[in-house]
């Protein structure tokens, strides 16, 4: 059910295409995954979601367990029925915003110990519950329980997250196969990626990847980058570790969305992204211009505007609105400046992979990143 092909490689850098089928169609890559916390992208609707150009949402296991819970969901048919949605879904651990909840979690070997920020009660997540979790949720794509260790911390905490969270892994990887009650396993219907942890020191990334390439899951993911490490830290880990991951599996960076670190991070050889910011920006208020620089729409030039926020995109807000009226929106906190807002940036995003994807066909990636980043870096200028 789960394969991965590569369809196209750059023949200057590691960047490639490719698609990865799931029982719920197939995804092209490299791919953006915008996020969709309570099996919903803010402000979005599925159909419009599509027509932005989404081909995998993500959801949040954390946040969907406390409200309204995985049993609710299994008993609308799972997440896909719930929300409408018929692509696939990725869900991840709620690992990073357990870890998050610093002054009210327990970590141990067997699990973390949490209270709820709902309601205070106790809450316990082995690496079976949360794999038992995302089961009931019915995504494509499941995330192993995985501790993440702040990027300042030292490499005795490092090393101890890492040791867990690979425990954790093999722990996962053994009910995957034999879960109980489902003989026949989860592998069939969900595939399952390890996550590679290790913060920034080079011996212990070197040895959770090749942990994780030893593995029988269909993808491998990269956890704990982009948590407030420096740019050269954050490049220096993916030269580290893409090149021990095997070639014929997606390679997941998990939070990251800037347009310079996903170019980066393509040029290393990753696949998947997810971030919040084309999403989170437009309910504050920015957009993304031509080049990929952020504007905010509420500053005063743009009152008397009569211009699209892009001349040429071919979303909704583009194509009937102009920047004078949707800054009325914002400053008048109108949901609907804040829809058009997530429908631009969506929409450049989702255009921005779809044109890295082409580079790499035409064998023009190192052309199109370096094009890129000037026009970024002359329009940051003006």
């Amino acid at each position: 059910m789960f394969e991965f092909k590569i369809t196209r490689k750059d023949p200057k850098s590691s960047a490639r295409t490719g698609v990865f089928y799931t029982p719920h169609g197939s995804f092209r890559t490299p791919v953006f995954m915008p996020i969709g916390t309570y099996g919903a992208v803010k402000t979005m609707s599925p159909s419009e979601l599509k027509k932005c150009g989404a081909e995998i949402i993500l959801g949040n296991t954390f946040h969907l367990e406390e409200r309204p819970g995985s049993t609710l969901i299994e008993g609308f048919g799972g997440l896909h029925e719930f929300m409408n949605w018929d692509g696939p879904i990725l869900t991840d651990s709620g690992g990073f915003q357990v870890f998050s909840l610093a002054k009210s979690r327990k970590i141990t070997d067997e699990g973390v110990e949490f209270r709820s920020p709902l309601d205070g009660s106790k809450r316990f997540l082995t690496p079976k519950k949360v794999l038992q979790i995302q089961q009931k949720l019915g995504s494509d794509i499941a995330m192993q329980l995985d501790e993440c260790a702040p990027a300042d911390a030292s490499k005795k905490v490092a090393e101890a997250a890492l040791t867990r969270t690979r425990r954790w892994m093999e722990e996962s990887l053994e009910f995957w196969f034999n879960p109980q009650g489902q003989p026949s396993g989860l592998n069939s219907k969900q595939a399952l990626f390890p996550i590679v942890q290790g913060v920034n020191f080079p011996d212990l990334r070197r040895e959770s990847a090749r942990f994780c390439a030893s593995l029988p899951t269909p993808g491998i993911a990269i956890g704990g980058l982009a948590v407030g490490e420096a740019k050269p830290e954050f490049l220096r880990t993916l030269d580290i570790v893409c090149p021990i991951l095997p070639s014929n599996k997606p390679r997941y960076l998990m939070g990251v969305g800037e347009p310079r670190d996903i170019l980066e991070a393509i040029e290393r050889g990753i696949d998947m992204f997810d971030c919040v910011i084309p999403t989170r920006l437009a309910r504050h208020g920015s957009f993304f211009s031509e080049s990929g620089k952020r504007k905010n729409i509420r500053n005063s030039k743009f009152k008397t505007d009569k211009k699209p926020l892009i001349s040429d995109c071919r979303c909704e807000a583009c194509q009937n609105f102009s920047r004078g009226y949707l800054r009325h929106l914002l400053v008048s906190n109108e949901i609907l400046g804040m829809r058009m807002l997530t429908i631009h940036n969506l929409t450049w995003f989702f255009g921005f992979i779809q044109a890295i994807r082409s580079s790499i066909r035409e064998g023009r990636f190192s052309s199109f990143k370096a094009n890129f980043l000037r026009k970024a870096v002359s329009d940051f200028t003006k």
